[in-house]
């Protein structure tokens, strides 16, 4: 997703907050694109169905070309609604389930499909306008019916090239790292910053898949190594890539930060370490008990439209799911997907969440 100074980032953080606070989260933070600004999806503001509300995260973007096209081919108008992250996002659906204020959502990631088709927050739905090469990105399990890709992207470590071929902070003359191994030893675990896994969806991903690369609780002492020697956690992803990273605006002390495989696109003197990626794809769907369904219906085929899809890379710094969209020529050259990521079991994911956060902080905090 973009940074909000500009449609020339690298993709932000879907920060998420863990469905154990849903108590606190208050229910604020409302954006509108379009439509006349009443988030009630009730609204009758045309003969062929009136207004249809999405709640999305708040690095959705689309423009206002997009929103007249899609009013203008479905007859609805159309209202967003953006509480926050994406964590904010889930939280928010699963507080409104007996009385959902949005007929549709956009921007929930793998982890968190499942925990909301079990809550009875979501509808099925399955656009038929999904191209083929969606089709192995669908959801997992029970939520396969309910949720329709739309995105996709990497969670990847990324290194800043430039640091290691010439600045004269590399006083020992250290080779970029190549593999998830070698970010353990406290040569580069010094120079690399994470992500607080409590805080951000990244964080979350990279701890799902050091536990997948290292399976049987190797992935605790993976950690572990990575805390000794000196690795910084940031608690969201723009911290860590504008403040923590060399390559990157800020100009700071790490060469190599927890990110995505866009980020290159933005920065081509960076790369990401292949072996170190996982997958990470944002799915729409439409909300049980929408006033509108036919609208959220309406509203995740036109996501799925061609014109939307060329979109996405640089509005909102992610793949699209349909592989016949060409994709900008700095991403060709500097931002394509690693070929073999590491592919976290979301079943295993969703049970085994809480203990891995757990764990986790408790090896953070000693």
């Amino acid at each position: 997703m973009l940074n909000p100074t500009s449609t020339r980032r690298a993709r932000t953080a879907l920060t998420v907050s863990g469905l154990a606070v849903v108590s606190t989260l208050a229910l604020a933070g409302c954006s509108l694109t379009g439509g006349s600004g009443d988030s009630n999806g009730s609204d009758e503001a045309g003969e062929s169905g009136g207004t249809v509300t999405i709640m999305t995260h708040d690095s959705f973007a689309i423009s206002e070309e997009q929103i007249a096209e899609f009013e203008e081919q479905s007859g609805y108008e159309l209202v967003t609604t953006a509480p926050g992250d994406s964590g904010a996002l889930v939280n928010q659906l699963i507080l409104q389930k007996d009385s959902p204020t949005v007929d549709g959502v956009y921007g929930i990631e793998d982890y968190s499909t499942a925990p909301l088709v079990d809550e009875g927050v979501m509808a099925e739905y399955s656009s038929e306008a999904l191209p083929d090469s969606a089709q192995e990105l669908l959801a997992d399990g029970d939520a396969v019916g309910y949720f329709t890709p739309i995105d996709q992207g990497q969670v990847c470590i990324n290194v800043d090239d430039a640091w290691f071929a010439d600045d004269a902070s590399n006083t020992d003359e250290l080779a970029a790292p190549t593999s998830l191994e070698q970010l353990r030893d406290p040569e580069y675990a010094e120079l690399l910053t994470v992500i607080d896994p409590n805080t951000s969806s990244p964080g979350l991903a990279f701890l799902a898949a050091t536990a997948t690369a290292y399976p049987d609780g190797e992935w605790e002492n993976y950690w572990s190594d990575l805390l000794d020697g000196g690795a910084t956690v940031a608690s969201g992803w723009s911290d860590a890539y504008y403040v923590e990273f060399s390559g990157s605006d800020g100009e700071g002390p790490s060469p190599l930060v927890l990110s995505y495989s866009s980020s290159p696109a933005y920065e081509p003197t960076t790369s990401i370490i292949e072996d170190s990626c996982s997958p990470q794809v944002e799915y729409a769907g439409v909300v049980e008990g929408a006033q509108n369904p036919e609208g959220a219906q309406a509203f995740i085929d036109f996501l799925l439209s061609e014109d939307f899809q060329a979109s996405l890379p640089e509005a909102m710094y992610m793949y699209p799911v349909d592989d016949s969209v060409e994709l900008p020529t700095e991403w060709t050259e500097n931002a394509q997907l690693a070929e073999d990521p590491i592919r976290p079991d979301t079943a295993e994911v969703a049970e085994q969440r809480a203990d891995w956060l757990t764990t986790w902080t408790e090896l953070y905090e000693s």
